[in-house]
């Protein structure tokens, strides 16, 4: 299955089975978690068989239930903390939906008192991932057109439309895709509109750009 077919396939799951993740399905994802730890300094974390984090009113509220996996999103505290966040775990997420597990990103309707995390000094905890196996495969969303999401003056390059077919498939909280991508000459800017974790989005909008677009022959600007 390629990239597009997996972005198009994983939808957000917050009911899930008590079964338990493979030891080689584990191994799998702890290397993804490295590379991606190792690639850009963070200190992400595999957290599982452990149900406290879950195990509260706001995670009820937020309707999850039997959440007893998740990945813990942790990096030093820097200006892009939040962009780095967003690309380096969804790398993970769709790296678990290859794998045929369920995800979801979750930013308040979790415990931090209870989660089984190490955030050590300087360090800060930005999000975890519900992880495991899904009662149900989730519903995906109506999305923004293409014209909504980006800006190019002229002919749209094929590389460009490529990437925001995967840009459009990436998840937002609330579903809001409060992003624009505009190409300027060979280079890509990809800005963050104002909205509730619209920078932890635009990192997950960029790792979907990139993979949908391939690395050659264009850049971001920073």
């Amino acid at each position: 299955m390629d990239i597009l077919e997996i972005m198009k396939k994983r939808h957000s799951v917050r009911s899930y089975t008590d079964k338990k993740i493979d030891e080689d399905v584990k191994k799998e994802l702890m290397e993804i978690i490295d590379e991606c730890n190792n690639e850009g300094h963070m200190h992400i974390q595999l957290c599982t068989d452990e149900p406290k984090a879950f195990d509260s009113f706001m995670a009820h509220y937020g309707k999850f239930s039997n959440v007893k996996n998740y990945i813990a999103i942790v990096g030093k505290k820097e200006d892009k903390l939040q962009e780095k966040g967003g690309y380096y775990g969804e790398k993970i997420v769709l790296k678990a939906a290859e794998l045929g597990l369920n995800t979801c990103w979750v930013a308040m309707t979790y415990s931090k008192s209870k989660a089984m995390i190490k955030v050590e000094k300087g360090e800060k905890l930005i999000c975890v991932i519900a992880l495991g196996y899904g009662e149900n495969q989730g519903v995906s969303h109506k999305s923004k057109s293409i014209e909504e999401l980006s800006k190019v003056n002229g002919e749209m390059p094929d590389w460009f439309k490529k990437g925001m077919e995967a840009a459009m498939l990436a998840p937002t909280a609330m579903n809001q895709q409060k992003f624009l991508i505009s190409l300027e000459g060979n280079k890509v800017r990809a800005k963050a509109l104002t909205a509730f974790y619209s920078k932890l989005d635009l990192g997950i909008v960029k790792c979907h750009f990139e993979l949908g677009a391939g690395r050659d022959g264009w850049e971001w600007i920073e």
